[in-house]
């Protein structure tokens, strides 16, 4: 469960304080799957980055499977963040000089697992890239290199997945892969998914809507075949 309680963000601009995201209270449910839409800088990825502990709110708690997140340390933050958070971003962010497979077992040989190498493999399998492992991210398509994010993200097997604009680099058919492989791993799993996007098609096939304006919550809508 992701809990959201009057959660604020303000940065300072050149022309002052600017507030991202207005207080916001949410509760997200385990293993629902969620998509947060809105115009550029309404506050999507603010929002995203503050729920994956990435960031910092100025003002509120948030809480992942009742641990709050605002209450602990740097080094308390990135053990609960590597235990229990997967994320995928938009320009995939894979080490280029490791291999597929190698970008997969990172999170694993960081956290201490003896079953990297072979859990990897298994990852890299399951999103559909049997054969690619050894290739470096430079000899991967986009869609490839984004498959290989999301095993990387699922390299510790957690139960929140965050992906932040994950089809905004890739052509509509290859964005389609991807979001079938997050949906699927949201249902299959039971992980509890959280989607920024900017494609309402693609945000319809979630459990749940959110949109934001200037900051806010504007719209709050649970499908009916889901809920």
């Amino acid at each position: 469960m992701i809990q959201l309680v009057d959660v604020s963000r303000t940065v300072t601009s050149g022309v002052g304080q600017l507030t991202i995201l207005k207080p916001t209270t949410l509760t997200i449910a385990r293993g629902q799957s969620v998509a947060i839409t809105g115009a550029s800088g309404s506050g999507k990825s603010t929002l995203l980055g503050l729920v994956a502990g990435l960031d910092s709110p100025s003002a509120g708690r948030i809480l992942l499977d009742g641990d709050d997140i605002t209450a602990l340390d740097e080094d308390r933050l990135a053990r609960l963040r590597g235990a229990k958070v997967g994320i995928v971003f938009q320009f995939f962010h894979l080490i280029p000089s490791l291999t597929a497979l190698e970008n997969v077992m990172v999170p694993m040989e960081i956290a201490g697992r003896t079953d990297a190498r072979a859990r990897g493999q298994a990852l890299i399998d399951e999103v559909g890239l049997n054969g690619r492992g050894h290739h470096y991210p430079s000899q991967l398509s986009g869609g490839e290199q984004q498959r290989v994010a999301l095993a990387r993200a699922l390299a510790n097997d957690p139960p929140i997945l965050l992906a932040d604009e994950p089809t905004g680099n890739l052509d509509s058919a290859t964005g389609q892969q991807v979001i079938d492989l997050l949906l699927d791993v949201n249902q299959r799993h039971g992980r509890t998914l959280v989607l920024v996007t900017h494609d309402l098609e693609l945000a319809a096939r979630a459990d749940r809507i959110i949109r934001l304006k200037d900051g806010h919550v504007v719209n709050d809508v649970v499908r009916a075949e889901a809920g």
